[in-house]
């Protein structure tokens, strides 16, 4: 067998057996039920809105220029309609795909930045594909896992190859630029640090600044290049508006006083161990991480450039979410990684001591299924209330038992510990996504509403939402209209005036009697209700007047009230 294809086939052994157990996992999960709301079911609607009426250059939501995101996942989605017809199967394919792809790459990484300690490549994409928040956000079809991509991608352009030391730079400013069309300027924060620390983890760096820094910089300008290729005509044809805010509002909205999500500096701190879930309760990985000393490898070097400055100029950014980092997270695996692999290598009594092992988890999980088998009786007895507990009682002890066999593989000890952490994680995120179906995805599931509303968007008749529309109905419903916005009594009555005939969406933290005597139909959602009605009826009731009677009974989704039946 000649050398490269050794080398192919050696990699594609490699991906065996995690790339089909995360594969087999995600699939299983995202299609166990819809589009969730409002992250997946906004992404959807722009993709719609701009299929349906040929806004190929701008997205479109809800009429309207939509100037928070970049068009790329926009068009990808549209590429698989165009061979496929419109559907929801082909963006939560491509979710799917993003995820494998993230693994795949990160395993490339690991391989070039520790060559001498083959460990750290077969274990960071176990350690990844654990992590339970990012399994769980990379069911949403949202923009942050394929921006992940696109910055491994860069990443790996700047690592040597077995035959090239300097980065192929052009290659990282293409990968920068798609990274620019998912997400816009934020790509580049998540890149800058690694190429602008060079030195202090790359060898060739250290030794041509001049050509490294030059490089870089026209990488970072063909990257550039690529984004204005497509923002300046695209806000010329979105107009005044739609200009301002893609060139300036939105990345400078979220940096000081954000307009959205402001949280303290401290805030991605306190999520740490949410966002690191499972291996923030592997005492291993905190004591390999603490006694981590000079020399370094050059990939724990790399890790630390990319991951701490990230990290840092996250928390002083105003705004701020969980999966904002999201990219970051395959840095952090690649820091323990390597954390662990010099603990094995120079102190091998605490690399193998059991205290330190998996045991932490174990119990928890043990904990967890013995709260679930009693779970149900707790209900019973009034000693526990809310929808959850009383949606979960019902399935709780076929879980519990899962939870129970999980909590035992953690407890076993010898070879192969973080193989079972990343195992027994994996399973039992797919375990809780499973739970949330079977109990509480009904009160997300908006197919009630959804299907009156086409109906009316069928009809031309007008439809109003009270608050803020997320573009939660438009692709579901295939709606070719925009919904309009109603803030305040005065609104609805102005919106039932001038459309006698259309629908009103309010979504009340409580029901009274009128929103179950007078509306088309109610529905739970989330935490609070949907309800439809007929815009002049709620607008007799925002005046104070008494409506005339339904001539049909509102329909009523089952709820966790027993009061309500189920539509006809």
């Amino acid at each position: 067998m000649q050398p490269n294809a050794y080398r192919r086939s050696e990699h594609l052994r490699a991906l065996w057996p995690w790339l089909p157990l995360w594969a087999a996992a995600a699939l299983l999960a995202i299609f166990s039920h819809g589009p969730m709301p409002l992250y997946s079911t906004r992404t959807l609607a722009v993709a719609w809105e701009m299929w349906a009426h040929g806004h190929w250059l701008v997205p479109y939501n809800n009429g309207v220029p939509y100037s928070e995101k970049a068009p790329l996942l926009f068009w990808m989605i549209q590429a698989g309609w165009f061979a496929f017809g419109v559907n929801d199967v082909w963006p939560r394919v491509l979710e799917v795909v993003f995820g494998g792809s993230q693994l795949v790459l990160l395993a490339a990484l690991a391989r070039r930045l520790f060559p001498d300690r083959p460990w750290v490549a077969r274990a960071s994409p176990w350690m990844l594909l654990a992590l339970s928040y990012a399994f769980l956000f990379g069911l949403q079809v949202m923009y942050d896992v394929l921006l992940a991509v696109w910055v491994l991608a860069a990443l790996l352009c700047l690592t040597r190859t077995p035959s090239r030391e300097e980065p192929r730079w052009w290659l990282f400013g293409i990968c920068l630029g798609l990274g620019l069309l998912t997400k816009g300027p934020v790509m580049a924060l998540h890149v800058v640090f690694p190429w602008l620390l060079g030195p202090l983890w790359n060898d060739w760096a250290n030794r041509n600044r001049a050509r490294w820094y030059g490089g870089g910089l026209l990488a970072f300008l063909l990257g550039f290049a690529m984004l204005l290729a497509w923002a300046l005509p695209a806000g010329f044809s979105g107009g005044e508006a739609y200009r301002q805010r893609l060139f300036f509002t939105q990345t400078a909205g979220r940096v000081v006083n954000a307009f959205d999500h402001a949280r303290p500096v401290w805030w991605y701190l306190v999520a740490l161990p949410l966002l690191l879930f499972p291996f923030s309760g592997w005492p291993r990985a905190w004591v390999a991480l603490a006694l981590l000393r000079r020399p370094l490898d050059a990939g724990v070097r790399f890790a630390l450039c990319w991951v701490m400055p990230v990290f840092l100029t996250f928390s002083l950014i105003s705004g701020k979410q969980l999966y904002y980092p999201l990219p970051e997270f395959a840095g952090a695996v690649l820091l323990v990684a390597g954390a662990v692999a010099l603990l094995r290598e120079r102190r091998p009594p605490l690399a193998y001591n059991g205290w330190l092992g998996t045991w932490p988890l174990a119990l928890g999980g043990i904990a967890f299924a013995v709260f679930l088998f009693v779970l149900p009786w707790l209900v019973r007895a009034g000693r526990l209330h809310g929808d959850w507990f009383e949606t979960t009682a019902p399935y709780s002890r076929f879980f519990s038992v899962v939870f129970l066999l999980l909590g035992g593989l953690l407890l076993l000890r010898g070879r192969g510990e973080m193989r079972r952490l990343a195992f027994a994680g994996l399973l039992g995120t797919l375990a809780v996504n499973t739970l949330f179906t079977l109990t509480l995805w009904p009160r997300y599931d908006l197919t009630p509403a959804t299907r009156l509303l086409h109906a009316a968007d069928a009809q031309n008749r007008a439809i109003g939402f009270t608050g803020v529309y997320e573009g939660q109905f438009h692709f579901a419903g295939r709606l070719e209209n925009p919904i309009t916005e109603l803030q305040g009594d005065a609104a609805v009555e102005a919106f039932a005036r001038t459309h006698p005939d259309g629908l009103i969406v309010t979504h009340p933290g409580k029901l009274d009697a009128d929103a179950l005597r007078y509306p088309l139909l109610v529905q739970p959602f989330r935490s609070s209700w949907l309800v439809v009605w007929p815009a002049a009826t709620l607008a007799d009731l925002r005046m104070g007047q008494r409506p005339p009677e339904p001539a049909q009974p509102t329909r009523i989704y089952p709820g966790t009230d027993g009061r309500y039946r189920p539509l006809p």
